[in-house]
């Protein structure tokens, strides 16, 4: 007896006959953007200098201002005119955020005429106000005479949070437009999860002030299921199975629990915790090189934090030397090394770090992701057996520490983007770039327009509250049971599981299934019944099988003995009998002497958990009477 979900695949969409609509990962730290390539998937593009994952940071210096990597530098001898990490903040009143940080960038103040407002001063120069009164006639000779550029004079400028959002999205979006050569009618804009409605409108109205049409803005989570739903799934994973993301960025760790089902996500869990970061590895990777630097020229150098304005300079210049440094231990098991010209007193300095001696000092970093995920796994009710695929998120999953940390508390058969070697180049796994792409996908979603209406502009305006939409699931299994005599196993019969649990409702599915009726004459009917399911993990303790080497060895009394391992094993149990439904088979054929039938039998639970199952039997003669059965929701 054999069960096959019916279903179709979608017809691919023309781009073209879309509007020109972008994906915007807006992390704390780094942002990308996605546009739809020609053949219908989503791309991460480049901005003018080449770069795919674009600094969120924006300095001043003098007349000139700077936006993405290009003001990262300013850190260097700069520091208080460089702005970062405004993300976090946007929503957010000046009294909420701690003073108590150490700041590497310019400090956050409260705005001088606005209360309790978060804002950034930095100094700029600016034209000078003319001394001369404005003329309202022009003489022949006057206009013959070049007017002398006034210099410029050093000004303050306040800059509120939302303004400084606003400054970098335009110039975010404004990238995207010289790519594709034409404006930008819509984007969606990926949110971390423990964003709340002040923080989500404030990013909307910041958007919205540079001049972007925010479709939706969209969770982490839900930006990376979209894009591993879509396109081909790896063999080794099932259209139905439970998903972890885990979104290790530079100032917190998000993880996020989903089940898949035919290509719906439905979140299970989350989790926040602002005390794991990315940062935290590069601090500890900043302190190993400090130490060496230290070792090597004898001149004391305390960072991460540090005090010293010489030593606050180092730190800066190592922090950006060694995300070259984190980028090249992803990519080659060897070594890597950090190169820094005149890091203190004029001494330069060059370290190597290996990968074994890398993941040796950032261990308890990797240790503090796995319990954090096995704190959401076990807040979902669910087992780490349970889980089927991991999907990483961010730059610092990259790490194959991190992969190796975590898969030891899976099973053998988790796929990441490191088992289907997916985690670098662009691929589907990609951390760096899985976001805006999904971003990108989720807008040519929501903007495709139907086939009654081509006014894009009502399109678009309609999903501008598109982030609010909710979901109920299904809370248990609903399955098919076919009795058997003598049967063995607790169900007592053979099992197909029809609608899973955490299945987004409504819900529609079918299935076309090979019966087996028996031996005999006489008239034949197909019945089954219809259950709640309760589903677990059976853990038993074994003895760790002997190597030859030990069976060999003699006997040592005083050798402790190996502590046993954990076997698990998923588990079925019927709960709730729900109903049984019958009918008489009228197109049985015979094979090898038993009966047989096909039977379809179709499964539709509506959004108060209301269920009605309908079977029939399909012959030569076509499709046989309905029999439907319906159970009222609880």
């Amino acid at each position: 007896m054999a069960a096959q979900p019916n279903g179709t695949a979608d017809a691919p969409i023309e781009v073209s006959s879309i509007p020109t609509v972008v994906g915007i990962n807006f992390g704390n730290s780094y942002a990308s953007i996605a546009v739809l390539a020609k053949e219908g998937s989503a791309d991460c593009i480049a901005n003018e200098d080449g770069e795919r994952q674009i600094a969120c940071a924006v300095a001043f210096l003098g007349e000139e201002v700077y936006i993405g990597n290009q003001a990262k530098p300013q850190l260097v001898k700069n520091s208080h005119n460089t702005i970062m990490g405004f993300r976090n903040l946007l929503g957010k009143k000046f009294s909420e955020i701690p003073q108590d940080k150490p700041i590497t960038s310019a400090p956050v103040i409260q705005h001088p005429e606005q209360p309790d407002v978060p804002a950034y001063k930095v100094q700029v120069l600016q034209a000078a106000p003319s001394p001369l009164p404005k003329s309202t006639t022009t003489t022949p000779a006057a206009s013959n005479t070049a007017t002398p550029r006034s210099e410029p004079v050093p000004a303050e400028r306040i800059l509120t949070v939302l303004e400084v959002t606003t400054l970098f999205l335009k110039s975010l979006v404004q990238s995207a437009e010289d790519f594709l050569g034409r404006k930008v009618q819509g984007a969606v804009i990926s949110v971390p999860t423990w964003f709340d409605s002040i923080q989500r409108n404030a990013l909307q109205k910041a958007a919205e002030d540079a001049g972007i049409r925010v479709l939706q803005l969209l969770e982490v989570a839900g930006a990376a299921a979209l894009i591993t739903t879509t396109g081909l799934t790896p063999k080794e994973l099932s259209h139905d199975r439970t998903q972890l993301v885990v979104d290790l960025g530079a100032s917190s760790l998000e993880l996020s629990l989903l089940s898949i089902r035919e290509g719906i996500a439905f979140s299970l869990a989350t989790l926040s915790d602002p005390t794991v970061s990315g940062n935290a590895i590069d601090d500890k990777l900043i302190k190993f090189f400090a130490k060496e630097f230290t070792k090597k020229t004898k001149t004391p150098l305390t960072v991460a934090p540090a005090t010293e304005s010489q030593d606050k300079r180092a730190e800066a210049k190592l922090r950006l030397a060694v995300e070259h440094t984190k980028r090249t231990l992803s990519a080659s098991p060897g070594a890597a090394t950090c190169s820094v010209e005149s890091l203190k007193d004029g001494l330069d300095f060059t370290g190597t770090i290996t990968r074994l001696r890398f993941d040796m000092e950032v261990r308890s970093v990797y240790d503090q992701v796995y319990t954090r995920v096995k704190e959401l796994v076990e807040k979902a009710g669910l087992d780490l057996y349970d889980v089927d695929e991991i999907v990483y998120v961010g730059g610092s999953t990259s790490l194959p520490g991190l992969d190796e940390t975590l898969a030891q508390g899976f099973p053998e058969s988790i796929v990441t983007p490191f088992t289907a070697g997916t985690v670098i180049g662009g691929g589907v796994g990609d951390p760096t770039t899985i976001i805006s792409r999904g971003c990108a996908l989720q807008a040519k979603l929501v903007v495709v327009l139907p086939d009654d209406t081509d006014d894009e502009r009502e399109i678009l305006a309609s999903f501008t509250d598109g982030h609010n939409w909710t979901q109920t699931a299904t809370s248990k299994t609903i399955g098919m049971l076919f009795p058997e005599e003598n049967a063995e196993g607790p169900l007592g019969g053979q099992w197909i599981p029809a609608v899973l649990r955490d299945t987004v409702v409504p819900a529609r599915r079918l299935y076309r299934l090979d019966v087996d009726l028996g031996e005999g004459e006489g008239e034949k009917k197909v019945g089954f019944e219809v259950w709640e399911a309760k589903e677990g993990v059976k853990i038993d303790r074994v003895k760790p099988p002997k190597l030859d080497d030990e069976e060999d060895a003699p006997a040592d009394d005083e050798e402790e003995e190996e502590e046993d391992i954990e076997v698990k094993e998923k588990t079925v149990e019927k709960e709730t009998l729900l109903t049984a439904l019958s009918f008489a088979a009228k197109e049985a054929r015979q094979v090898e002497g038993r009966w047989t039938t096909t039977v379809e039998a179709q499964f539709l639970v509506d959004r108060t958990g209301g269920l009605e199952i309908s079977a029939w039997e399909l012959g030569p003669s076509g499709k046989g009477e309905k029999t439907v059965v319906i159970v009222p929701s609880a």
